[in-house]
């Protein structure tokens, strides 16, 4: 909110996303890879295989063109990303980091430095100082994952530093050790499934069978260990999060789903490739290389919708608002922004004071602060098909957004603004769709799936349900007019006559 917003169309956080997973997917590799050149290449001298050797001079070019070049580039777009999309985040970690960041920068340099030596090395420095190259190049590389994976898990877990805000406590966190035994082992396999690309081109159909089943021989054991790692990293994340994930937007369970199909198979297509080593076409290393990067992918996706609200973990929220008051933040927290609104504390607005005449257009300024990093209007994670398909007005969204973080079971964020400003956003979502057209009984699915299916049950014994259909219409309207009356855990909702209508229509043919 204290810096511009950058506005993309299709959605920021979609970029976010392919962005860093195609970074992820070769970084993961460099790391691995690196492993597998300089152990191959102990492997060629043992047995004194000339081919397997040629081999390799060849594969470590395509290593070094994917790691080095796509790697670097893919590296520089991430930092260019996030520093546009959540640029509260980036300054946060690269504060709280700043010496984890010199350390692995400092990493990265000899890493590439090494991986070159490496390359242009073959056949110009004796065999000894070449294998010297390796290795630097492999510790360097696993190094700069050491450091990076304390940063990056930080943001899920950052356990006792909320408390303590001390360096190692935020550093070394929750989930730091199965974190980082999980991406090491995923590394190995990849070594694996990437090498596939170049074996697989070998005309020797003998040195090909030898090269893919040394390679496959990374890969199967990788994917087994890697499923007890994860289940360890399952463990050292919060109960309360993983209640989160399992509320009424599960998106985590439906990527853990994903990342179980396509893990298994995987591992499957490289058992079946073991069996056909010497016939093995390039068409299966890039199905293999797809199935693996789903794998990877998914993952990231549970990482990452695990912690919402937060991009880092009960301390900023999505939106780039603080979750309380702390030094420095600049008034940017949800309890400063509810006491004197967000049009007289953020600084990228045009809009200071609202009118009849401006609601409209304070609201587009809210949505932009306050929901775009994770909304978009129409496209990726588009609000419009919302109010479509529950037909929600200008009242009912106004009274959403009063407990938008209870209706969605802590997977938003709080409104952040006081009521002039909560009314404004309501105006403007509510401007997003056509007049609300009639509703029919089959509507009152909609509507209870999303006013009561958040914490209801639709099943006819619902209590819920069974306690409606016993109702009067008159007794049962009033009810649903002062539902806090009921329970007071319950939100006011202001219905329409017509949405309660429906609603009781369809309640009581359950």
């Amino acid at each position: 909110m204290n810096y511009p917003v950058w506005e993309v169309g299709f959605g920021s956080g979609l970029v976010m996303a392919i962005v860093s997973v195609v970074h992820v997917f070769v970084s993961h590799f460099a790391v691995g890879g690196g492993l597998f050149l300089v152990l191959t290449e102990h492997k060629a001298y043992r047995e004194n295989d000339t081919g397997l050797l040629e081999w390799l001079k060849k594969h470590t070019r395509f290593f070094v063109l994917v790691t080095v070049v796509f790697g670097a580039v893919t590296g520089v777009g991430i930092w260019f990303t996030i520093g546009l999309i959540q640029p509260t985040a980036t300054s946060n970690l690269i504060h709280i980091f700043v010496w984890g960041w010199a350390i692995e920068w400092v990493f990265f340099f000899l890493e590439i430095t090494a991986a070159l030596l490496y390359l242009y090395g073959w056949q110009k420095v004796e065999r000894k100082l070449h294998l010297i190259y390796g290795w630097i190049y492999f510790i360097t590389a696993f190094m700069s994952m050491v450091v990076i994976n304390g940063m990056v898990s930080f943001m899920l877990t950052p356990g006792d530093w909320l408390q303590t805000h001390n360096f190692w406590d935020g550093f070394f966190n929750p989930t730091y050790w199965p974190s980082l035994f999980t991406r090491f082992l995923f590394s190995l396999a990849l070594a694996g499934i990437y090498t596939l690309f170049t074996a697989t081109l070998q005309k020797d159909k003998a040195l090909r069978a030898k090269i893919v089943k040394w390679s496959l021989g990374w890969v199967i054991p990788a994917f087994i260990l890697v499923a007890l790692s994860a289940w360890w990293y399952r463990g050292a994340i919060p109960g309360d999060v993983w209640l989160y994930a399992r509320g009424a937007m599960p998106t985590a369970t439906l990527y853990l789903k994903l990342m179980i199909i396509f893990a298994v198979l995987t591992f499957v297509l490289a058992a079946l490739a073991y069996l056909k080593a010497a016939r093995l076409p390039f068409a299966f290393a890039v199905v293999i290389t797809l199935t693996a990067f789903i794998t990877m992918w998914s993952f990231e996706f549970v990482r990452e919708a695990i912690r919402k609200p937060y991009v880092i973990y009960d301390y900023v929220y999505g939106n780039s608002l603080y979750v309380r008051p702390i030094p420095g933040d600049g008034g940017f927290n949800t309890e400063n922004l509810q006491k004197k609104g967000m049009l007289q504390t953020a600084k990228w607005v045009q809009q200071r004071e609202i009118n009849e005449q401006n609601m409209e257009q304070v609201g587009k300024e809210i949505f932009r602060l306050q929901c775009m990093s994770c909304h978009t209007t129409e496209a990726y994670r588009g609000v419009k098909q919302y109010i479509e398909t529950y037909q929600w007005d200008e009242a009912v969204i106004a009274e959403m957004l009063r407990g938008i973080e209870l209706m969605r079971e802590g997977v938003m964020p709080p409104f952040a603004g006081n009521d002039q400003e909560r009314l404004a956003l309501a105006r403007y979502l509510a401007n997003l769709t056509p007049q609300v057209k009639p509703l029919s009984l089959k509507d009152g699915e909609k509507l209870y799936a999303s006013y009561c299916g958040v914490c209801h049950r639709s099943a006819a014994d619902e209590p819920a349900v069974e306690f409606f259909k016993e109702l009067e219409k008159e007794e049962a309207m009033e009810i649903l007019d002062n539902l806090p009356d009921l329970m007071e855990q319950m939100p006011a909702l202001e219905l329409s006559p017509q949405q309660k209508q429906t609603l009781y229509e369809w309640l009581k043919n359950r």
